[in-house]
């Protein structure tokens, strides 16, 4: 009876001892933040912008005096011009008082994915610019082609920039708009992401493998420049994959609405000669225009009449290119660009009646076709290099060979299927 008694207190001091642990805990209120701001000390407002908008009609509406909006924008500008760069469809938040004048104090602006622009206008004005951290994953990817590249490249949930990427690459010895069922590729690449699994953008392509009409070819990155940062794709014979020139002005589109054409008639003239020199290329107002090849800015200005915004580059003591009509320049003079570098964008400065961009080419000072022009390869490898560049690619070769294409068994099992149902016919 004893211990019955004894196991009874100790059970009943138990449970008090229980109880107390209990009523110990206390449900902690959760703190939301973003960006180090306590949002619940603030009237949160989300929004994007509208057509028209600009910094200083959303900071008005949200009760900000002129003046003080003028002096956001010139105290913060080198670090990031809103004023220019403010873009429709672009969301914001913005942090306002608590009191009855609610008045913002805090302007967050969403670039893009990765980089958030803030401006605090709280006591004294700053802004600083976030930018998410970039995993850069090595990746590979494979396949056969059944109608064009992009769809395989999509069936596999890759991102479509790779597309891209290999049309560069191959862009002067692939037709990628007549490819053959059956053509193969295999690829060695970067894939950059956000949040780890958030796919942002395709990095470099290290290695490629193509083979179109059974014809292999390889593409090895290179550095061939350690001071300019000048990449080259060679293949496994140290050949250069690329010409000088680019055939266009424009990443994405060779379509011409007017060549050169010396003996041009316009009728708006009463149907005179008015010789063209130039090649032009259409596109949407604000469209990239690149550099269809190496060399340094000689000339970067504006003319009212004629050439409107345009940019010159002198790419050996041969060969130079202009580009007229642009609606901004983003080069200076005596830049160096490489092959492919944005230089401008689209516009309709100086005399032109729609948004495109007068490409010229001169050739030992003399403007000429650059369509006719037997363009030269880009420069050969150095031989000194040579033996280094064999070294580098060994394993990279060996790691590309080694990849199993993703979709040959589905590619081969419709070929069958194809030609079994002709023969039936």
């Amino acid at each position: 009876m004893r211990y019955f008694y004894l196991l009874l207190i100790i059970t009943l001091l138990s449970c008090k001892e229980e109880k107390k642990t209990i009523e110990k805990i206390v449900e902690k209120p959760i703190i939301k933040k973003r960006f180090g701001y306590i949002l619940d000390d603030f009237k949160v407002i989300e929004s994007e912008v509208k057509k028209d908008e600009t910094f200083g009609i959303i900071l008005d509406r949200n009760h900000v005096e002129n003046p003080l909006i003028l002096k956001i924008a010139n105290v913060t500008k080198s670090t990031f011009d809103i004023a220019k760069n403010l873009r429709v469809k672009k969301k914001y938040t913005i942090l306002a008082s608590k009191d009855s004048l609610e008045k913002a104090q805090v302007f967050i602006y969403k670039r893009n994915r990765i980089e958030t622009v803030i401006y605090d206008f709280r006591d004294s004005i700053t802004a600083k610019i976030i930018r998410k951290e970039i995993k850069t994953v090595i990746k590979t990817a494979s396949g056969v082609v059944t109608s064009n590249l992009s769809n395989v490249i999509e069936e596999q949930g890759i991102n479509y920039g790779l597309t891209y990427a290999m049309s560069d690459i191959y862009a002067w010895t692939i037709d990628f708009y007549h490819l053959q069922k059956g053509d193969k590729f295999k690829v060695i690449y970067e894939e950059k992401f956000i949040d780890d699994t958030t796919s942002v953008a395709i990095g470099n392509i290290k290695a490629a493998y193509f083979e179109h009409n059974k014809k292999p070819f390889y593409a090895f990155r290179y550095l061939t420049d350690s001071i300019k940062n000048i990449t080259e794709y060679y293949d496994e014979e140290t050949n250069n994959l690329r010409r000088a020139f680019l055939k266009a002005p424009l990443k994405f589109s060779s379509r011409v609405s007017s060549r050169y054409n010396l003996k041009r008639r316009i009728k708006h003239y009463g149907n005179r000669v008015r010789p063209h020199k130039g090649t032009d290329f259409p596109a949407p107002i604000g469209t990239p225009i690149i550099a269809t090849a190496n060399g340094t800015v000689s000339k970067s200005a504006y003319k009212r009449r004629g050439n409107g915004n345009y940019v010159k580059i002198k790419h050996n003591n041969k060969y130079s290119t202009q580009y007229l009509h642009m609606k901004k320049r983003k080069v200076k003079v005596g830049d160096f660009v490489k092959q492919g570098d944005v230089i401008g964008w689209i516009g309709m400065t100086g005399s032109t009646s729609g948004p495109h961009v007068c490409y010229r080419f001169w050739k030992d000072g003399r403007q000429v076709d650059p369509f006719r022009q037997k363009l030269p390869s880009a420069d050969p490898m150095k031989k000194e290099i040579v033996p280094l560049y064999k070294e580098y690619i060994k394993s990279i070769k060996s790691e590309l060979d080694a990849i199993s294409y993703k979709n040959l068994e589905i590619t081969e099992n419709l070929e069958v299927k194809k030609d079994s149902s002709t023969f039936k016919n």
